[in-house]
C-alpha cells in the first residue's frame, strides 16, 4: 500500500513538472535560432528509439517530451513548418531546436545553415 502510493506520487511529480514544462514552453512567443541535421544521421536511431529519416518532418529539442508537434515559422519570410519532436539537441548555446533537413528546407534554404524563427506548441 505504502509503496503504490509513494509510486503514485512520483509519477504525478514527474508528470507535473512534464505538463509545468511544456506550459511554460506552450508560452514562448520570442525569436529563437533553430539549425539542422541531415546526412550524416539519416538512418541512425533517434533519442526516441525511431530511426532518423532526413526526409520527414522532425526536431530535436532539449526537453519536451517525445511526440510534441511544433510550429516553427521562419521570422524572415513567414513560412511554417510543423515537426515533430523525436531526438534531442541541438547542442549548441544559441539554438533551440535542430530541424531534419527536409523541415528546414520546407521555411528555408538549407545553405544558410541556422536561422531565426518563433514557435508554438501545438
Amino acid at each position: 500500500m505504502k509503496r503504490s502510493l509513494f509510486l503514485s506520487l512520483v509519477f504525478f511529480m514527474f508528470s507535473s513538472l512534464s505538463l509545468a514544462s511544456l506550459e511554460n514552453a506552450k508560452n514562448e512567443n520570442t525569436e529563437v535560432r533553430v539549425s539542422w541535421y541531415g546526412e550524416r544521421f539519416h538512418g541512425k536511431l533517434t533519442a526516441s528509439g525511431e530511426v532518423y529519416d532526413m526526409n520527414e518532418f522532425t526536431a530535436a529539442h532539449k526537453k519536451l517530451p517525445f511526440g510534441t508537434q511544433v510550429k516553427i515559422t521562419n521570422i524572415r519570410n513567414d513560412k511554417s513548418v510543423i515537426v515533430t519532436i523525436n531526438d534531442r539537441g541541438p547542442f549548441h548555446k544559441d539554438r533551440k531546436f535542430d530541424l531534419s533537413k527536409a523541415a528546414f528546407q520546407e521555411i528555408a534554404n538549407d545553405s544558410r545553415g541556422v536561422i531565426s524563427v518563433t514557435y508554438e506548441i501545438l
